[in-house]
């Protein structure tokens, strides 16, 4: 293997490479390394901690082989598919393996579920995967590479290409869609255009997607660092409609060059588009920017001035967002953060010096675990081609970061509550639970963060109480 792209790999990776190809060669079976392992050794970029291997070898004779070389476990991933896995616990840590027997599939219907047979060649086997730079193979004895279908010159070339017909390709798996748009925001390649103009023919059949892998693969892309390709293609595809309809008001602007009609109005597509690339690839971070000013489109109002003015979409957008995320079956973290980070990204574009101890206060507490993000989201919400304007919302930013983190100093948010709880209060006034608890209490917490109660006040805290609850006796 001395001197191939097996080098490459890491040393507990060829460390089982090495012990699988000798138990497979030395039964007569052929065993080819396969994946995005062998694209990412290509490119010579960090590699997956996973192997997959493809083998002549049937199912039962895997799984034999497999317990020969000291796998810590063995087990069948998928008969009906001819995959076999196994984990390796090395000193240095813990390897999975798969390894497939060779198949052609053939697709009888609309699901995603293929015709499987196995009298197939490792030519067969790469002929059924979706892009020319997934179909690359590396013998293991040999460390010869297996090329069919050129991807290693599609890879040379930067360049997303579907193995053989590309409507056979999308048609077989929709998925394929999506994964298309990904690699194009994680590698930086180009699509082949007979591969684009496919993916629009197709855009959609990404209906009979579930809706929780149409969320991990916009997920992907979101994080990528050429997020804003991946989101542009989506968008020359149409694939944006079918997989978010909720942001067809935003890319249908965008195609009707709305620019010219409103005047000075931004094209609140590149905007975000452009934000996103801006934002750090944090993945609810990068999801807000995403959906920052989804609210627009439908707030949209023109002064009698002729300025054009977008109020309440914040709240409009951060509604849009949840519904959004709640649709693809996203978990309930990501779609607090995002509300959160889509309600308040305007506000800190609007602090100036002046702002009181208790303002800042204020936001960062409805901003809770999201702080540093909005602060973040704030930053990327800045695409004016003026360098002045960029500096001064820069400043603004970190004027407000600094600001939190002076008063932060002098007291954690976690101190800014009411002094008393409310078995304090039920005690205090004799009075059963109800919503006059929360009432005093917020108030209270609204005294300790204006400045004017100590946390820990609780003598002037029991007297306000007092007045309130009779006052409203």
């Amino acid at each position: 293997m001395s001197g191939t792209l097996l080098d490459q790999l890491l040393p507990d990776q060829r460390e089982i490479t090495s012990r699988l190809a000798s138990a497979f060669a030395g039964s007569g079976e052929e065993l080819y390394l396969v994946g995005g392992i062998v694209r990412d050794a290509l490119l010579r970029s960090s590699l997956p901690a996973d192997l997959d291997f493809a083998t002549s070898a049937a199912t039962p004779r895997t799984r034999a082989l497999l317990k020969l070389t000291e796998a810590s476990s063995v087990y069948l991933v998928g008969e009906r598919f001819g995959t076999v896995g196994a984990v390796y616990d090395l000193p240095t840590g813990r390897t999975n393996v798969e390894i497939t027997t060779f198949r052609r599939e053939s697709y009888p219907d609309s699901t995603r579920f293929p015709d499987v047979e196995f009298n197939a060649s490792l030519t067969d086997d790469l002929g059924r995967r979706d892009f020319t730079m997934n179909a690359i193979a590396i013998n293991t004895s040999t460390g010869a590479v297996v090329d069919p279908w050129g991807g290693e010159a599609d890879i040379a070339l930067a360049l997303i290409r579907a193995v053989g017909d590309p409507d056979l390709r999308f048609a077989e798996d929709p998925l394929r869609l999506l994964r298309a748009a990904r690699f194009v925001a994680q590698l930086g390649f180009r699509l082949d255009w007979a591969t684009e103009q496919s993916m629009a023919r197709h855009a959609a059949s990404l209906d009979r997607i579930s809706r929780e892998r149409v969320l991990e693969e916009l997920s992907r892309l979101l994080v990528g660092p050429f997020a804003d390709h991946g989101l542009d293609l989506l968008r020359r595809t149409n694939l944006i409609r079918q997989a978010l309809p909720e942001l067809d008001p935003l890319v249908t602007e965008a195609e009707s060059n709305l620019t010219g009609r409103f005047g000075r109005e931004k094209d609140l597509w590149d905007h975000t588009v452009r934000v996103v690339r801006q934002a750090p690839p944090v993945l609810p971070v990068r999801w807000a920017a995403l959906l920052h000013d989804a609210g627009k489109p439908y707030t949209r109002s023109v002064g009698l001035d002729g300025e054009i003015h977008f109020f309440g979409h914040e709240r409009v957008g951060a509604d849009l967002a949840s519904r959004l995320l709640s649709r693809l079956n996203a978990d309930r973290a990501l779609r607090t953060s995002v509300r959160v980070l889509v309600e308040l990204h305007g506000r800190p574009a609007a602090y100036d010096p002046s702002w009181t101890d208790s303002a800042v206060r204020r936001l960062a507490l409805e901003a809770g675990a999201e702080w540093e993000h909005l602060l973040d989201l704030a930053a990327s919400d800045v695409t004016s081609g003026r360098e002045q304007k960029r500096i001064e919302a820069a400043q603004r930013v970190e004027g407000l970061r600094a600001h939190f983190e002076r008063i932060q100093g002098e007291a954690s948010l976690s101190q800014l509550e009411s002094p008393l709880d409310g078995n304090d209060l039920m005690e205090l006034f004799a009075l059963p639970p109800g919503p006059w608890i929360k009432r005093v209490k917020e108030h209270l917490r609204e005294l300790v963060i204006d400045g004017e109660l100590a946390p820990d006040d609780r003598d002037n805290a029991v007297q306000i109480a007092r007045m309130l609850v009779e006052s409203t006796a």
